[in-house]
């Protein structure tokens, strides 16, 4: 039998072992054996996907961003409830993120609740996410969170971010096609109204000619300002007992309270974050005039609660602030929690996205909910690259299936149209190119292919459509460097600036590599393969070395070359010779190039002109992506004497320091000559009028004496002080002035109040000083103006009242010829919105165009960060148009000063 058994193995007969057969069936039995696991997009479509019980959470993942084919997947997870509910109210003691490095089966059990495919990392800005895509999966989260009332937006928000949507959806507005109902079977907003929908549609009107991605890019860049955009809300309590919820984010821990933010503490300023027990735990890194560390403790539900806020600001923390994750080491006996982010970074996800190109591909846009009264067939799709069928459509069908924008020249987000009247935006003729299309959105950026007074300026231009005409190319050469060929668009752009180069001013000073210091989205030096990215080293243009050239004649070479050789422009870079991304916690393109921005002749309506373009940037939402574009410091200048260890601690703020170049210096101060203060001139357009003022920081204790002796040197008669003393418990300012009545003495002067009242508001306090110098006795009176009710990071509780206030200014003026002293705490936000809005006012009374940005930037070229937040950027421009609209400025005979 066994040498039977023998013969007809060596034969090959396979007629009793079926080996195939016996491997299906094992796989089928290890098929049964798995998980089912449903997810629900945010599209609402599901999907089940078939993974192993002992599968990790990561298997899965990669299976649901294979199934959308998702580039940029790190922004976004998985979240599932262990008691089955549905993520509404983002309840964190009832929803989790799936670990991606745990076991699946552990975390989910018998998976018998479906998991919600979510944004679990909100980006800070749209722009920085490369894909189209993408940004549509962040659009379809962000109106969900808007619908499911996570997000809370003010009424006019609100319906700004739904006309948007609408026209996403549907396209531009056709009056014979879209009757005056046509909004009311589409679920927009919540608690949608017939005055909202009216609201919507009017503002509908305005968005004629964008694209999808267009539209949803401005939804996203909006909704980013949000004060609750973004925010993982966790609850909290402080140790009154107060309910609190605390908002993790991309910048930090964000305190709420009744829905309203009350503090903010950036990854920047937090050392340690831990918790223990019910009790949740952070420390602030210690300011140089404070001799204490400051640790914060809130108290939260649970244990479980506290930590899962522990493992969110984690996360958020290494995704958001760290170039790549840092893996702690693991010791057997370590006591604590062992957890840590273990997935990539944003900083990593923009690095690979920008290195691998942009994926062309085909999607099918999911329309808004309809309400419940409305018969809707269902939309059906079938895969992500068939077309969408919808019956029962309040307008004409719109085919929002894309492919890539970039063989599209975008269109205006506002159109010129002669039979739309003023109210309807028909005025505006130049603002916004389509703010995503795809690039920035509204960035503005400048380019070195257009012409430059000097090195250091440069125009500002529109971000340039991409032109399909030529096909930009690049191949390798020898060494290291790249050629890359490209062609002007339809504009005559390239797309990208550049900086550095030979000073011809002080040739001792050497060379600097020409750099690429910007490239615009969606344009020939965006389209390369490999992309022409910042901090590229330009080597030749057109055969021409340009390693030992000066800035202008780079830039010259340029231009020439759009006129010769159809346009074509051949570049030899060194790739990734610097990087200029750096950790911040601000928006990025920030930086701009510094030098005055080129206006066109003013026409007789200029004013008029500038208040239609302020009043439409207030409206649109341009006026703050302008504003966020501009450098908060000057990249150029130094503030070297601030850091020496003599000066340091006179410092209230370690990074709110004075330009080397404006700063005050005094002469006979026995502590030295630095104060924490600038020089800031503005000169009123074809007059002869320039407000002088010195900008400087709310004294400390210890800088008092300072303080007075430059009001002394300075032959200054005027101080308006615009902090309190003591603010949520931290010192704002040192009471540098005596009380009514009495005298302070310093070694050089003696100061006495003479005088106190306060306005009928009770916002303003006014008070005369006597300061006499000691040396010749020779006495000065001192007018102070103390404005109250104005928080710090904030804007003033009244517009009426501050408009009043710098018409008080203004008078004091016609007083003294001497610079007015203007401080808050940092010297930076609250004073740069005073001298920001006496300029507009004296533009107006002279009738000439009022640009703030232009003001804001001429402030930062004199003390850094001046105007601190886009919130008080938004209300100092309200405010120059409300001046302007009230007539609130009244005619002068006299205004030189």
């Amino acid at each position: 039998m066994i040498e039977s058994l023998s013969r007809r193995a060596l034969s090959g007969s396979s007629g009793t072992y079926h080996v195939h057969a016996l491997e299906l069936a094992a796989a089928r039995e290890r098929k049964l054996k798995g998980l089912n696991v449903t997810v629900t997009f945010l599209d609402d479509t599901e999907h089940t996907f078939h993974v192993e019980k002992r599968a990790k959470g990561c298997v899965l993942l990669d299976q649901v961003y294979q199934h959308l084919e998702l580039v940029e997947k790190d922004y976004f997870g998985l979240q599932f409830s262990e008691k089955g509910c549905i993520p509404i109210n983002n309840k964190p003691e009832c929803m989790r993120w799936l670990d991606p490095s745990k076991s699946i089966k552990k975390q989910l059990g018998n998976c018998q609740y479906p998991l919600f495919f979510r944004v679990k990392f909100y980006v800070s800005d749209p722009s920085k996410l490369q894909e189209e895509y993408t940004r549509y999966q962040f659009y379809l989260q962000v109106r969900r969170d808007i619908l499911e009332e996570r997000l809370h937006l003010p009424p006019s928000t609100a319906c700004l971010l739904a006309s948007y949507s609408v026209q996403s959806e549907i396209g531009d507005y056709q009056p014979d096609e879209h009757g005056p109902n046509y909004l009311s079977h589409l679920q927009l907003v919540p608690g949608q109204s017939d005055d909202m929908e009216k609201k919507i549609a009017e503002l509908h009107k305005l968005h004629k000619g964008q694209l999808p991605a267009d539209a949803e890019f401005n939804f996203l860049d909006h909704a980013k300002r949000v004060d609750m955009y973004g925010v993982e809300l966790h609850r909290a309590k402080d140790n009154v007992n107060k309910d609190l919820e605390l908002g993790v984010t991309s910048i930090g821990l964000v305190v709420f309270q009744n829905k309203i933010r009350i503090n903010t503490f950036s990854w920047s300023k937090i050392m340690k974050i831990s918790f223990k027990r019910r009790q949740f735990f952070i420390q602030l890194r210690r300011e140089l005039s404070e001799s204490y560390d400051t640790a914060l403790g809130f108290n939260m539900e649970t244990y479980r609660s506290s930590k899962t806020l522990w493992k969110a600001c984690v996360e958020h923390h290494t995704f958001f602030r760290l170039h790549s994750p840092k893996i702690r080491r693991r010791f057997p006996l370590s006591l604590g929690s062992k957890f840590y982010y273990s997935g990539r970074t944003e900083f990593q996800t923009v690095s690979e996205v920008k290195q691998r190109g942009r994926l062309e591909r085909k999607f099918v846009r999911s329309p808004s909910k309809y309400v419940i009264h409305q018969t809707v067939t269902p939309a059906k799709v079938e895969d992500k690259t068939k077309s969408l069928t919808i019956t029962s459509r309040p307008s004409r069908p719109y085919d929002n299936k894309v492919t890539s924008l970039g063989a599209k020249e975008p269109r205006k987000a506002w159109e010129d149209d002669t039979h739309l009247s003023d109210d309807d935006g028909g005025f505006l003729e130049k603002t916004l190119e389509g703010p995503f299309s795809p690039g920035l959105a509204g960035r503005v950026l400048s380019y070195a292919d257009e012409e430059a007074p000097s090195p250091t300026t440069n125009e500002l231009y529109d971000t340039p459509p991409y032109s399909a005409s030529h096909s930009p190319t690049s191949q390798m050469v020898e060494e290291g460097l790249v050629t890359i060929v490209l062609h002007p668009d339809e504009d005559g752009k390239y797309g990208f600036n550049v900086k550095g180069g030979a000073n011809r001013d002080i040739p001792e000073a050497g060379d600097l590599p020409i750099l690429v210091s910007r490239v615009a989205p969606n344009t020939p030096a965006d389209r390369c393969t490999p992309r022409l990215s910042e901090g590229d080293q330009v080597v030749q243009i057109n055969g021409r070395d340009v390693t030992h050239t000066h800035h202008q004649t780079v830039v010259q070479l340029i231009q020439e070359a759009r006129s010769t050789n159809e346009g074509k422009l051949v570049l030899v870079i060194k790739p990734n010779v610097l990087y200029t991304g750096e950790e911040y916690e601000e928006p990025p393109y920030q930086y701009v190039p510094v030098g005055e921005l080129i206006r066109t002749p003013s026409p007789s309506n200029a004013l008029e002109q500038s208040m239609l373009l302020l009043a439409d940037g207030i409206a649109s939402g341009a006026l703050i992506s302008q504003y966020e574009l501009l450098y908060r410091k000057h990249p150029d200048l130094t503030c070297d004497e601030a850091v020496k260890p003599k000066n340091i601690n006179k410092n209230r703020y370690r990074d709110i320091l004075p330009y080397d170049t404006t700063r005050v210096i005094l002469k006979n101060a026995s502590s030295g000559d630095y104060v924490n203060a600038n020089y800031v001139n503005m000169h009123v357009t074809s007059t002869d009028v320039t407000n002088r003022y010195i900008a400087t920081q709310g004294p400390l204790q210890s800088t008092t004496e300072d303080f007075w002796q430059m009001i002394l040197e300075e032959s200054c008669t005027h101080i308006i002080m615009l902090t309190p003393i003591l603010e949520r418990g931290r010192n704002k300012c040192h009471m540098y002035w005596p009380n009514l009545g009495e005298t302070m003495t310093f070694p050089n002067c003696t100061l006495k109040c003479t005088c106190e009242e306060t306005d009928d508001s009770g916002s303003i306090i006014f008070r005369d000083f006597i300061l006499t110098d000691v040396k010749n006795n020779a006495e000065r009176e001192i007018k102070h103006m103390k404005y109250v009710d104005w928080p710090d990071h904030g804007v003033p509780d009244s517009p009426e009242v501050f408009l009043n206030f710098i018409e008080r200014v203004r008078d004091a003026r016609k007083e003294s010829a001497a610079p007015f002293v203007v401080h808050c705490s940092a010297g930076i936000g609250r004073t740069g919105v005073l001298i920001l809005m006496e300029t507009a006012m004296c533009l107006i009374e002279a009738s000439e165009p009022v640009y703030p940005l232009d003001i804001v930037q001429a402030m930062r070229q004199q003390r850094a960060m001046m105007i601190q937040n886009a919130s008080q950027y938004r209300f100092v421009c309200e405010s120059v148009h409300a001046a302007y609209t009230q007539k609130v400025v009244k005619p002068r005979n006299n205004i030189t000063r």
